[in-house]
């Protein structure tokens, strides 16, 4: 591949890790990574709510790796409360998968800095083998999709596997009992699935780099000499 098509793929590439780092924080840092509906099931039980009536129950709930908020509705009007995961709400849960989670995405932007510096190196030569080429950024970028990739899917186990909703709805609740009766991923979560597809692009990017186009010859013309010529 001609020098100037590479750097400009290099480019590309940096400008998707770049991408990568800022979906990773933007998600981080965003409380909106599950919302859901909740029923006071205790409230509920103590008026014999039918189902029209179970709407005075039904209350909301959000919440991201560090803090949410929830609505809370037992017959006697909403109670908008906010709370944060730590230090306190993360001993409910599952405190080593939790922590695993941010730790993961956190690994995750840091290669994804790492790869961005490795396209910029490439498209102003460094001269140093150890740092230069293809496969560098390939490697980083497989570190930072995978750990993005097991984030996602560590978050995934704890909502479905470990009642997560559930447990921080029910948290710092003595007298009702809450359930959950939907739930649903939102954009921060997407977010950090889209970081991780980024580098999937970039991996089926890089491979293109490597390709050796044949290099286009002008055919000379033979020039004939003749004895006139040798003379003049």
């Amino acid at each position: 591949m001609p020098g100037y098509l590479k750097r400009t793929l290099f480019a590309f590439t940096a400008i998707l890790s770049f991408a990568s780092f800022i979906l990773i924080l933007v998600s981080m840092s965003t409380q909106k990574w599950v919302t859901g509906k909740i029923l006071c099931k205790t409230g509920a039980e103590l008026v014999n709510a039918t189902d029209p009536e179970l709407v005075k129950f039904m209350g909301e709930i959000y919440y991201g790796l560090f803090g949410g908020g929830k609505v809370r509705q037992c017959g006697l009007g909403s109670r908008r409360s906010r709370f944060t995961i730590f230090p306190h709400l993360v001993k409910k849960l599952n405190t080593a998968l939790h922590v695993v989670i941010i730790l993961f995405l956190c690994v995750a932007f840091s290669f994804a800095l790492v790869s961005f510096g490795f396209c910029i190196l490439n498209i102003i030569k460094v001269p140093y083998r150890a740092i230069k080429g293809p496969a560098g950024i390939a490697l980083w970028n497989v570190l930072a999709g995978g750990f993005a990739a097991l984030a996602v899917t560590s978050f995934v186990a704890a909502v479905k596997l470990h009642n997560l909703t559930e447990r921080i709805a029910n948290f710092r609740e003595n007298v009702f009992h809450f359930v959950i009766l939907d739930e649903q991923y939102e954009c921060s979560f997407w977010l950090c699935v889209a970081s991780s597809a980024v580098h999937g692009v970039n991996l089926l990017l890089i491979p293109i780099s490597t390709i050796h186009f044949p290099a286009l010859k002008t055919k000379t013309e033979e020039a004939n000499v003749t004895a006139e010529d040798i003379m003049y």
